[in-house]
């Protein structure tokens, strides 16, 4: 029997290898003559530059920049084997797990640190670059991300605005003659896991404010500042870009990488897919499994178990999902090729449990399971 393990990590818990390491080790506890062969993916958030140096046969490069309050930190990037392209995960510069969980404040976090990344890409002398922009700490609409690379944000006065998604409210004009000129060069795909706008209901504020630290007055503001960002984009660069699918992404990165990089947004776990050859690997596997986090109505929007059960479904390979949790309409991925949904949590617990434990909930889940496999004849 092959069993393709292909999970996304568990955020703030395990990586997507740790993930694969925990399924493997329950199935063999009931299958230990089965091949099993892990695949680390990832859909534009943390675990990306893994997956695609490993699958590429890259290196890992680490560079001194900001985190989301501004405090240094070691980042952490990849140049794929073929020496040209580089992965930026922006959740190594600018990600929630940098940033403590009273600490949290997206009206103040901003998304400085990944301009300083793809800076240092630049001083690489590399000029393709897929940057995953999952996991981010930040609701500032990239803007942190442009006056690292020399875009000049400035309010009524002249003055640089500060950092986060407050101070967008400030802004006046934005002075593009800074900008970064080696970027003219650059061919820059973005790795995103979802396509919400970048404002309404839908968009980055009101979607995704709340889990960065945002109460319901500072999404307010937020979904005020973003729009009003967005009307001077289109003033000042003749771009509209608040609907654009995606461009809510990473509390708005989305809207600047398209509006001020030329980049082309794709879904992460295609980019990711692509690079694994995950339809030639899958040929002949008996199963598939995968996971994340939290598995729910937004996994549809292009997240890791969903991409991956697409790929399996069209070889006609059962595909099982393990979650840390599975939330609201979870059930709507069964239609996408996913057979069977676990939660690996095993009773009420405290979120710093549930991190905790996470390792031994995968491998006790994995085991069962497995086990229940078994009886059925498999």
């Amino acid at each position: 029997m092959k069993i393709i393990v292909a999970p996304d990590s568990f955020k703030e818990s395990l990586t997507s290898l740790e993930v694969a390491t925990q399924i493997e080790a329950g199935f063999r506890e009931i299958f230990p003559a089965a091949e099993y062969l892990k695949l680390p993916v990832a859909d534009g958030g943390e675990g990306t530059v893994a997956a695609l140096v490993a699958a590429t046969g890259g290196e890992l490069r680490t560079a001194r920049v900001h985190d989301p309050l501004g405090k240094p930190v070691s980042a952490v990037y990849g140049i794929c084997g073929d020496g040209r392209t580089a992965v930026i995960e922006m959740a190594a510069a600018s990600g929630l797990s940098l940033v403590p969980p009273h600490c949290r404040n997206p009206l103040l976090t901003s998304s400085f640190g990944s301009g300083e990344l793809i800076r240092q890409v630049l001083d690489d002398d590399v000029r393709r670059m897929i940057i995953g922009i999952g996991g981010s700490a930040t609701n500032d609409a990239g803007a942190g991300m442009l006056q690292a690379l020399g875009v000049q944000l400035r309010d009524e006065a002249g003055r640089e605005i500060g950092a986060g998604g407050g101070a967008l409210g400030r802004l006046a004009k934005i002075e593009m003659s800074g900008l970064d000129p080696r970027l003219v060069a650059c061919h820059i795909e973005v790795a995103c896991d979802v396509n919400n706008p970048l404002t309404g209901l839908r968009g980055a504020s009101v979607v995704f404010g709340p889990q960065k630290g945002a109460n319901p007055a500072m999404i307010q503001t937020l979904e005020a500042n973003l729009s009003h960002f967005a009307r001077l984009i289109e003033r000042d660069l003749g771009c509209r870009i608040a609907e654009v699918p995606g461009a809510g992404a990473a509390g708005g990165m989305g809207a600047a990488l398209l509006a001020f990089l030329n980049a082309q947004l794709r879904p992460g776990v295609e980019i990711v897919i692509e690079a694994i050859h995950l339809k030639d690997v899958l040929m002949g596997a008996d199963l598939v499994i995968t996971g994340e986090g939290q598995i729910d109505g937004q996994s549809l929007n292009g997240k890791t178990p969903v991409g991956i059960a697409k790929v399996a479904q069209q070889q006609g390979i059962p595909v099982i999902a393990l979650a840390g949790s599975l939330g609201d309409n979870a059930e709507a991925v069964l239609a996408c090729g996913i057979n069977a949904l676990f939660s690996v949590v095993r009773g009420p617990c405290s979120m710093e449990e549930a991190l905790i434990n996470a390792a031994q909930n995968v491998r006790r889940t994995s085991r069962q399971i497995a086990a229940l496999l078994r009886l059925g004849g498999i």
